[in-house]
């Protein structure tokens, strides 16, 4: 059963305040007030690190020895958007060279954007157990906010600087995936305004229904999750999911909305160690991971672990 065996992060000190997106962004001082009082967004975090310097410090946070190193098969990048540095750099394989996984099979996993993540975790099992041997593989995430689209999506979220390694293995103890749903909405490709109204407008019943199937496919009730680690896009898209679902706000990790920004696909990771952190997580609980993200048309995903 595929598990996250371990996981590290790194999210750096520095903040970008959305006051200071005022002038490039065309913001009212209302706009403004707006992502600090209702979507709860203050700041998104911003590191003077290249994006290779970001993937290796979440790397070393994993603090891989060289025998489990060794065992690592597969290396799964996640990232939100296609492009995430200019050609031809490749951060991705020098990263690894530097860390001694050099010898593993390594790729980007982006087409479902902000979920691509959940992606990733399952994908990476699924290739353990084909092997079917103690092979490992390590889902990588993080990117840099470089243009304006990677920065600030409008009226929406800020995005943030970070990244987070994870150790996936094919079977163990704690962390143990129970089950998977995502839903693809191919009929919200593109960027018309029509498409993303609607988006919008189906949005916290999409994400709610991906999460309650996921539940429900796990074989547990709703009432037996003990927290969601959310992607961190803001808290209203919180509240109103957790209506629908009639889910307690109180039980989705939402620390790091206003502070660090929705940090791409490294989101379930940095929250899952503030989780494990807070000690919201005990053994044996059940817990949601979900996420949603747009691209080339929608998806909205949702994963149920054991921990």
């Amino acid at each position: 059963m595929t598990s996250m065996a371990a996981v590290g992060t790194f999210v750096p000190a520095d903040r970008v305040p959305i006051e200071s997106y005022a002038d490039a962004f065309d913001l009212s001082p209302m706009q403004v007030r707006v992502f600090r009082r209702y979507h709860k967004i203050g700041s998104a975090a911003r590191s003077e690190q290249p994006l290779t310097g970001l993937l290796r410090l979440a790397l070393a946070d994993l603090a891989l020895t060289p025998e489990l190193a060794a065992r690592v098969r597969y290396v799964l990048y996640a990232r939100s958007f296609p492009v995430v540095v200019p050609y031809p750099h490749n951060p991705l394989h020098e990263v690894l060279a530097e860390a001694g996984l050099g010898h593993a099979q390594a790729f980007a996993i982006g087409q479902q954007a902000c979920a691509s993540g959940l992606l990733a975790i399952d994908l990476a099992g699924r290739l353990l157990a084909a092997d079917g041997d103690d092979g490992l593989a390590v889902v990588l995430a993080g990117e840099k906010a470089f243009t304006g689209e990677t920065r600030f999506v409008p009226e929406t979220s800020m995005f943030g600087e970070g990244a987070a390694a994870c150790l996936v293995s094919a079977a163990g103890g704690r962390d143990r995936l129970l089950s998977y749903v995502a839903r693809l909405r191919g009929e919200f490709d593109g960027d018309q305004e029509e498409v993303a109204s609607e988006f919008q407008r189906i949005y916290h019943d999409a994400l709610g229904e991906a999460v309650t199937a996921a539940v429900a496919e796990a074989g547990i009730a709703l009432q037996d999750v003990a927290v969601i680690l959310p992607h961190n896009v803001n808290n209203i898209a919180w509240q109103r999911t957790c209506k629908r679902i009639d889910f307690p706000l109180e039980r989705v990790l939402l620390d790091h909305v206003a502070d660090y920004g929705h940090v791409f696909c490294a989101d379930a990771f940095i929250n899952h160690r503030t989780a494990i952190e807070r000690g919201l997580l005990r053994p044996g609980d059940r817990y949601v991971i979900a996420a949603a993200g747009a691209g080339r048309g929608a998806t909205f995903s949702a994963m149920v672990f054991e921990h």
